[in-house]
């Protein structure tokens, strides 16, 4: 029984610094290039290295850190190849998702949608850039939700994760909130009219803002991205 709890308690104990890290790494209180110390999060978690390893481990699944052997884990930086790949594969799924939430999109649809845009005015008022940041996946969601499609909820988070260190510089810098709240209402008036084709055409215009965000931080910022090669 004590050999259960134990596994119980290491398993929240990762859960813990995983989530403590993604939070600093995405919000950029740790930003690409900075180094991470096993021992220091160790330290202030209370805990063994091993725990710290896991957490590790999960977020260089999530390409968040890179782990090198006798070489300080640092937070992993921007890959144009992997942004490049990402947004094709979102862009060709949300394509079809906005088809089918514009089908099929009912008045308790509508009205979830309203409820969403009615949180992010309220987010863009106080400037609450972090929780816009969850009210953007929160809008996401109900539009896969509306479509009958919930199964890829998870695959476009996935890859909205690879990004959203970006949009989260390109929100802090540029305060673009209410540019992105007025493209999630023109997706969500297409949605609500069923018209699809024009649906697909906001829902594209919404994800090429990233473009502006993408050019001024590689200018700005060169060593936040991995060197080029090839």
């Amino acid at each position: 029984m004590d050999q259960i709890a134990q596994l119980g308690e290491r398993r929240t104990s990762v859960d813990d610094i995983f989530e403590y890290l993604r939070e600093e790494i995405l919000t950029l209180r740790l930003r690409p290039g900075d180094k991470i110390s096993e021992a220091d999060i160790a330290a202030r978690f209370g805990v063994s290295r091993q725990p710290v390893r896991d957490a590790f481990s999960r977020l260089a699944n999530l390409d968040l850190l890179l782990i090198r052997p006798q070489r300080a884990t640092e937070v992993k930086r921007f890959s144009m190849t992997e942004i490049t790949k990402s947004r094709f594969v979102r862009a060709a799924i949300e394509k079809e998702v906005l088809r089918l939430a514009a089908e099929r999109c009912d008045a308790d649809g509508a009205a979830r949608l309203d409820a969403t845009l009615a949180e992010q005015d309220r987010a863009v008022r106080e400037r609450d850039v972090e929780g816009f940041g969850v009210l953007d996946i929160t809008f996401h969601a109900t539009l896969c939700e509306i479509a009958r499609a919930d199964f890829v909820v998870d695959v476009i988070m996935t890859e909205k994760a690879k990004v959203d260190r970006l949009c989260m510089l390109g929100l802090s810098k540029e305060d673009r909130m209410p540019e992105l709240v007025a493209d999630h209402r023109a997706i969500a008036e297409a949605v609500k009219a069923h018209d699809a084709e024009r649906a697909v055409e906001a829902g594209m215009l919404h994800l090429s803002r990233l473009d502006r965000t993408i050019e001024s931080i590689s200018a700005n910022c060169a060593h936040y991205f991995e060197p080029a090669t090839g």
